[in-house]
């Protein structure tokens, strides 16, 4: 039985269309990724599974067997499903330790600081409000301090590789590797094969024009590399 099954979903937004009927199953434990052009509806798909209020949907969507269409995104959250943003907020009011001692049993401030200036966070980001003064890629390092704490069971990053240089890919690569291993399910959202260093995807997929036009395996990042996605 999938984890995550998506069944016939078709997404609009100010009555424009975005995603066309849309079906996928992901089993517990994989890694699938979900590649394509810019405005292929990659990201709204992911928004669609954490039921973005501002989209129209129809269709359904199931987490574990349980019908998650038209939850809220916080019930939805609590049954286990992490979404990166892919442009992470400042939120000045909101001091990033008082955030995370809500969001984490037996919160651990040396510890969770410790892991944050590993990620190559600054020493005092706790004391900032949330991404306050952050560069790009320091907010995403951020989204992955906030994945390791939640530790939910099905993961959806979009676009964690943008901004980030290649010493913070291979960091990130080795807890994405970390987290698998010990049966997390990922769905990686991406326009480019690097943050396939060290990870392989089970399945690949690529989106155009809201509709997945090839399913592979990791042998299509190749294929992506060399031709580009006209070439798919």
């Amino acid at each position: 039985m999938p984890l995550l099954k998506i069944k016939n979903l078709s997404v609009a937004a100010e009555n424009k269309k975005i995603i066309d009927d849309v079906t996928l199953n992901i089993k517990e434990g994989e890694i699938v990724a979900i590649m394509g052009p810019n405005g292929s509806g990659k990201t709204t798909l992911a928004r669609s599974i954490i039921n973005d209020p501002r989209l129209n949907k129809q269709g359904k969507i199931y987490f574990k067997e349980k019908d998650i269409t038209n939850l809220s995104t916080d019930e939805i959250a609590r049954l286990g499903i992490f979404l990166s943003f892919q442009s992470p907020p400042e939120i000045e009011s909101v001091k990033t330790g008082m955030l995370l001692t809500y969001i984490k049993d037996n919160f651990d401030e040396e510890e969770v600081k410790k892991s944050g200036i590993k990620l190559g966070l600054p020493e005092d980001f706790l004391e900032r409000g949330l991404n306050v003064g952050l560069s790009g890629g320091e907010k995403k390092k951020m989204e992955i301090l906030l994945m390791k704490l939640l530790d939910p069971e099905l993961i959806i990053l979009d676009e964690i590789d943008s901004g980030l240089d290649i010493d913070s890919l291979t960091k990130i690569n080795d807890i994405i590797k970390e987290m698998n291993d010990k049966g997390k399910t990922f769905l990686i959202i991406t326009h480019y094969t690097r943050i396939f260093q060290k990870i392989k995807p089970d399945r690949v997929l690529i989106m155009k024009n809201g509709k997945i036009v090839k399913r592979s395996d990791s042998s299509l990042l190749k294929v992506i590399d060399e031709n580009g996605y006209d070439g798919v």
